[in-house]
């Protein structure tokens, strides 16, 4: 149910920037989010369409990019893909197990917004 309060904030976002640039109708909104977001694209869509209605962002289509988890090895620096099934054991596959940082996949951007 969170994903009501998250698409608030995705349409005031869009809202603004619809009206700084004059727009006269949002016709779609390019997002960025993380996979290890548990944001369900489908209810972020049905959110955006319940909200947007009588605004200049109704009918707006929402895409979705995932962005991959990474992590960053402190020994070494290597950077490097980890599944989201393989969380519980991350190590390093150019020096093995150690200390890792996460890198990307917790993003959440609205990266664009296209108006007519």
């Amino acid at each position: 149910m969170h994903e009501l309060a998250v698409t608030e904030g995705i349409l005031k976002v869009v809202l603004r920037h619809a009206a700084m640039n004059g727009a006269s109708r949002v016709v779609g909104v390019g997002l960025r989010i993380g996979e290890l977001s548990d944001l369900a694209d489908e209810w972020l869509q049905r959110y955006f369409d319940y909200l947007s209605r009588d605004t200049v962002a109704a009918g707006a289509n929402i895409r979705i990019e995932r962005i991959p988890v990474v992590f960053r090895c402190e020994a070494c620096g290597d950077a490097f893909p980890v599944r989201l099934s393989d969380m519980k054991d991350i190590a390093c596959p150019a020096c093995g197990p150690g200390k890792v940082t996460l890198v990307s996949g917790r993003e959440f951007t609205v990266q664009q917004i296209e108006v007519i």
